[in-house]
């Protein structure tokens, strides 16, 4: 949608809205996660992603921190997180998915996948630590008829087979050329 702005000088036209129906969702349920007292991690792979989310947090009013590779105090944002003065706590898959002790959360979303489900298991683990004291419920955010979609297959598959070969004692390998096929094929 393209909206007329007018000036001194006549009309210019604006650069259109982008709009996602996926960061809506998100931004519908920190609201009401925030609303209800919950301490929330966002997890995403692409910091672009968070950079996106921050300006909602703001127009919403939700106070956060955030953890990035970027990230050159990293005690400032997780202290102020664990004494719970902000609700939501934005994180790099790559940046929180070591080291974070992080149980004053109660929530998790991952926005978006990471084909190796062991990555994103890693970062929810960030708040099941020694010292967790209460249920933490987890979400992922999946668009529908995305490579997303397949992506969540492609873990379910991934994780079949690394139970089977861990029961048979031998290592996961990485990502195959047919799971590559399999994510943009038809």
């Amino acid at each position: 949608m393209r909206k007329a702005l007018s000036g001194s000088r006549g009309e210019a036209e604006a650069p259109p809205a982008v709009t996602s129906g996926k960061l809506a969702a998100l931004m519908q349920m920190l609201r009401e996660l925030a609303s209800e007292g919950q301490r929330v991690l966002v997890f995403s792979q692409f910091t672009a992603m968070l950079d996106l989310i921050k300006p909602e947090l703001a127009t919403a009013e939700i106070d956060h921190v955030e953890l990035t590779g970027a990230t050159r105090d990293r005690a400032d944002p997780i202290s102020r997180f664990q004494s719970g003065a902000v609700p939501v706590f934005l994180i790099s898959l790559k940046a929180g998915g070591r080291g974070l002790n992080l149980t004053a959360a109660d929530s998790v979303i991952h926005y978006d996948p990471w084909w190796n489900p062991a990555v994103e298991h890693q970062a929810t683990d960030r708040a099941h630590r020694i010292g967790q004291t209460k249920s933490v419920f987890v979400y992922k955010l999946i668009a529908v008829d995305t490579v997303e979609e397949r992506i969540v297959e492609l873990q379910d598959k991934k994780g079949r087979l690394a139970a089977a070969t861990l029961d048979a004692g031998a290592a996961v390998g990485s990502l195959a050329a047919e799971d590559l096929d399999y994510l943009f094929g038809d």
